[in-house]
């Protein structure tokens, strides 16, 4: 998971088994992004290393890192080979007192993003700031467009969005940013790294309020073709940094990478041996696999879920509690059952 919603990136080179990039010589992140250049980010790191066995749901905490910091080096490498150009640290969660208990997201508020902009900003290297937030704005009612503004007044070089959202609402939020920006003559790259999670019923909160949160999630991951739709429509909106947060897996980085290389100028190693669109299927011993060899095919299937019985759609826990509320206080113990009974009946009571 990546919902350490403002972030210091590195541009690291592209890997030596690529084919040669136009913009190979431009090591620097603004210098990429300023000639033009798609800078691919990464995946979730954290939802990616609980499914592995190596975090705990719940605290979110990057123990792994020094645990088994051969899990997270690996995931690292799977990223870069899948055709990310940046690594973020891994160290979501990273403060002392998350680290001793659990916490909340990071940036959902942009007050507390500005601020973070402008410590950031003392130190002389680009700042990129994204916020956990959807087309309604922060939990504070400020507008994606305000958010924006504010960011890069504040210092930042690269604004957008990342983590509670799927890639289409993700897009809409970012979209309404880059509004903000153009309204206010500012100018910023554009960045986004969404759920790989389809959250078409999320409420203001993004994917923390849904039922399926955070165990019961996968019936919504997103195709590599979902993906890759993504990745253009990303592109078209003027995004130029592009990856992903909880639920982005190496081959979804992978299908940003095949979407976009005509404008990179080379394919990802681990684009290699099946070829883009599942070219590799015409090699199947069954002719109707083999005929699913086209982008065709992909681009206009209709995925069916099999879940006969499931609802379309989930309904959000409307817990109505925003930051500052007693239900939100940090503690470190687990909660008590005694404490599950009085939520219960404050949920029931909103609920009349």
């Amino acid at each position: 998971m990546v919902a350490t919603a403002l972030k210091l990136e590195t541009c690291l080179k592209n890997s030596s088994n690529a084919s040669p990039s136009p913009h190979r010589s431009l090591q620097g992140i603004l210098e990429r992004l300023n000639a033009g250049e798609v800078v691919i980010g990464d995946g979730g790191f954290v939802f990616a290393l609980e499914k592995r066995g190596y975090v705990k749901a719940g605290p979110w905490t990057p123990e792994a890192a020094v645990e088994h910091p051969e899990a997270v080096r690996q995931l690292h490498r799977e990223f870069l080979r899948a055709g990310s150009n940046v690594m973020q640290t891994f160290t979501f969660y990273a403060s002392e007192d998350k680290l001793e208990n659990r916490g909340n997201y990071y940036f959902e508020h942009v007050e507390e993003a500005v601020w973070a902009v402008e410590a950031l900003k003392a130190s002389g290297k680009p700042v990129a700031a994204t916020m956990c937030i959807g087309p309604e704005g922060d939990l504070h009612g400020v507008t994606p467009g305000e958010c924006a503004v504010r960011l890069v007044k504040a210092g930042a070089a690269i604004v957008g969005v990342n983590c509670h959202f799927d890639p289409t609402i993700s897009l809409q939020t970012v979209k309404l940013m880059k509004e903000g920006l153009q309204a206010a003559g500012l100018k910023a790259h554009l960045m986004s790294q969404p759920l790989a999670y389809h959250t078409p019923d999320c409420g203001k909160q993004g994917f923390i309020d849904l039922p399926e949160f955070p165990f019961g999630l996968e019936p919504r991951v997103a195709t590599r073709w979902d993906i890759q739709k993504y990745a253009r429509e990303a592109y078209n909106l003027g995004v130029r940094f592009i990856g992903g947060c909880c639920g982005f897996e190496p081959y979804h980085i992978r299908a940003i990478a095949e979407e976009l290389a005509p404008e990179r100028g080379f394919l990802p190693p681990a684009s290699e041996k099946h070829g883009s669109w599942g070219s590799g299927l015409n090699m199947h011993t069954k002719p109707w696999v083999r005929a699913r060899a086209r982008k065709e095919y992909w681009e206009n299937l209709r995925i069916a879920s099999g879940r006969p019985y499931n609802p379309a759609m989930s309904k959000p826990d409307a817990w109505g509690v925003t930051k500052g509320t007693s239900l939100l206080m940090q503690q470190k113990e687990a909660t008590t059952e005694q404490q599950l009974k009085e939520l219960f009946e404050k949920q029931k009571f909103r609920s009349a």
